[in-house]
């Protein structure tokens, strides 16, 4: 589940094993307690204003209104190179959407060229137009929101200043089909606090 060149993998083991469990317990009772250890930024994530904004909103902090059960809509971004500008909306109504950025990057997911640093990524006025148009979530099938030669992070900045949450590394986007009927997102991390990122099991249901 690594996603981003650099950060370690997760390291998944027992705290305790069910051979080690048998002394605790009566005969035939037996427990596994797992163990994992891992960076916030892991496997699909979501990012909390609290990520890039001291002050902002952390992981415990965000309101399940924009996290759960939200009302979907799939941009499809394929084949629209890699700087997304906000011409990829086409006047689409984003406003208390999760709005999904269909790029197809996934095709890559798990090999070397998913971390290549050749991505497609939203630009500054991408990003400013969700945040004035106030999108509820907004979430990207890529390896970053942003272009990560940009160190300056314009589309975190930007929503994350804003309120909006942001989902990483989604995958599978294509099952959800362009056109396809309407649909609500989900996307809810363990209420961590003092935290701005954490991986959650992101899926969509029908409306």
């Amino acid at each position: 589940m690594t996603t981003y060149p650099g950060l370690p993998a997760p390291l998944v083991a027992e705290h305790l094993t069910r051979e080690a469990s048998r002394e605790r317990y009566a005969a035939g009772t037996t427990f596994s307690i797992g163990r994992i250890e891992m960076v916030a930024n892991t496997g699909t994530y979501i990012d909390a204003p609290f990520h890039r904004f001291e002050g902002g909103a952390d992981i415990a902090g965000l309101s399940l209104d924009r996290v759960a059960g939200v009302a979907g809509l799939l941009v499809d971004a394929r084949g629209k190179g890699r700087s997304l500008g906000p011409e990829i909306f086409d006047k689409a109504a984003v406003e208390d959407r999760a709005v999904l950025i269909w790029t197809g990057w996934d095709i890559h997911w798990r090999t070397p060229e998913y971390g290549s640093g050749t991505h497609p990524f939203l630009t500054r006025e991408a990003a400013a137009h969700l945040a004035a148009s106030r999108a509820r979530l907004v979430g990207i099938d890529s390896l970053n929101i942003d272009d990560t030669a940009d160190q300056t992070r314009p589309a975190h900045t930007l929503l994350l200043d804003a309120g909006i949450p942001i989902v990483e590394h989604l995958t599978n986007l294509a099952s959800l089909g362009f056109g396809s009927p309407p649909f609500r997102f989900f996307a809810v991390p363990a209420p961590v606090r003092a935290i701005g990122s954490f991986p959650v099991r992101a899926f969509a249901l029908p409306a």
